[in-house]
């Protein structure tokens, strides 16, 4: 069985494409194509099922025309419309630190050198230039920048990010 912290969120499925299957798909996340991994996660009904590739092709930097094994025609093809894809994080780990995307750290938990335990980030607001860390901070939401200036160590197997965030950032 797939558990939730196994996998983060990469894209999600729009729509069939054709008569035979194929899908179009939107990725915030391109390590399907980075690594040596030969299937993606959907969230089917609340559960997560593994699909295997039989093909993919880029359209675009941020969409593909995926085909995947068991959706042969255009019916089952629209059971899959607005699916949401993940990907398993043990593949993204054969990635070196520098080539993963900011989803990857969702989960993790953030501590400051000075402050310690801030909490655990919850999602990835990547709708403006600056990428922020949304992080749950003694209940409260806070938004933390995802600078690698900021990051002073990373353990990817204990899941922290340790951090020496600017003076007052946490007051704001």
């Amino acid at each position: 069985m797939i558990k939730a912290e196994d996998v983060y969120r990469i894209g999600i499925i729009n729509k069939p494409h054709g008569v035979h299957g194929e899908l179009l798909f939107t990725f915030d996340d391109d390590i399907f194509d980075q690594v040596d991994a030969d299937y993606i996660v959907c969230l089917m009904d609340g559960i997560l099922v593994p699909f295997f590739f039989e093909s993919y092709r880029f359209r675009s930097d941020s969409t593909a025309l995926i085909k995947l094994e068991g959706i042969d025609t255009e019916q089952q093809a629209r059971r899959m419309t607005n699916v949401e894809v993940y990907f398993s994080k043990e593949h993204a780990e054969k990635l070196e630190d520098n080539e993963l995307t900011w989803n990857y750290f969702v989960g993790f938990l953030i501590k400051d050198i000075d402050k310690g335990e801030i909490g655990k980030v919850t999602d990835v607001d990547d709708s403006t230039i600056n990428t922020l860390f949304v992080v749950d901070h003694k209940g409260t939401e806070v938004l933390i920048p995802a600078q690698e200036d900021f990051m002073v160590d990373l353990d990817r197997k204990k899941k922290v990010i340790t951090m020496h965030l600017p003076e007052g950032l946490l007051e704001l």
